[in-house]
């Protein structure tokens, strides 16, 4: 059972890319990395989705460390997730994994998930969510007891250029219509653009370029918050 419902209030999540930091190389982008998700934090991003593919298991396991150290000392409530390393968002406390539509299995991440934490006795407070492409994928999540789903690409990105043209708002309506879950925008999402996915019926946005490299970024936060308010009203 998901322990998500859909919200009043939106969900941005900040999705992380070490690369295209400004400034950063090959040499400081790892640690360019924790500044840009501790000054995610503290502006008062919802989500940060962890989403470095190329990273070792070591090196995973200190960013998700390091990064949730940030965020708690920047008094933050934001939720951490991990790129379909499971095990590393298990053992280092993070608050969900986010998992490759051809990643592992929803139904099998949730099982691990639950025997986890039953074996820890812990309370479980920890999302699974899975990127989809199309409706069919979205109500197959669902059904396998996802929390959420990302739905992708709404607009045009050369990021997503391999998953085939633009989804659009049309499409974005209609999934979002027939999930009970949250359904989470991602795709050549901006400022500007935000708007019409809350108003398709989106719960949320992710986005890259929109939460690292904007210089205002606590504004544009209020700006969004303020876009999913008036949509719910």
């Amino acid at each position: 059972m998901s322990l998500l419902t859909k919200p009043t209030q939106p969900i941005l999540c900040y999705v992380t890319d070490r690369r295209s930091l400004p400034l950063s190389t090959s040499a400081d982008a790892h640690h360019l990395l924790f500044d840009s998700v501790e000054r995610a934090a503290a502006a008062g991003v919802d989500w940060i989705q962890l989403r470095e593919k190329d990273y070792s298991g070591k090196e995973w396991e200190e960013l998700v460390c390091e990064s949730l150290r940030r965020i708690s000392r920047a008094g933050s409530v934001t939720r951490v997730f991990v790129n379909d390393r499971l095990d590393v968002a298990l053992a280092c406390g993070a608050g969900g994994v986010h998992l490759s539509e051809n990643g592992i299995p929803v139904a099998d991440a949730c099982r691990l998930r639950d025997d986890f934490f039953s074996s820890h006795g812990q309370k479980r407070d920890f999302l699974v969510g899975v990127s989809c492409h199309s409706l069919g994928a979205a109500l197959g999540a669902a059904r396998a007891g996802a929390d959420y789903i990302y739905f992708s690409p709404i607009f045009y990105t050369p990021s997503k250029a391999n998953y085939g043209p633009p989804q659009g708002l049309e499409r974005l309506a209609t999934v979002s219509k027939a999930l009970a879950i949250p359904v989470i925008a991602i795709g050549g999402i901006s400022e500007e653009n935000a708007a019409g996915c809350f108003e398709a019926g989106a719960a949320g946005v992710a986005a890259i370029r929109l939460f690292q490299e904007s210089p205002e970024l606590t504004q544009i936060l209020r700006t969004l918050h303020a876009h999913r308010q008036s949509t719910s009203a």
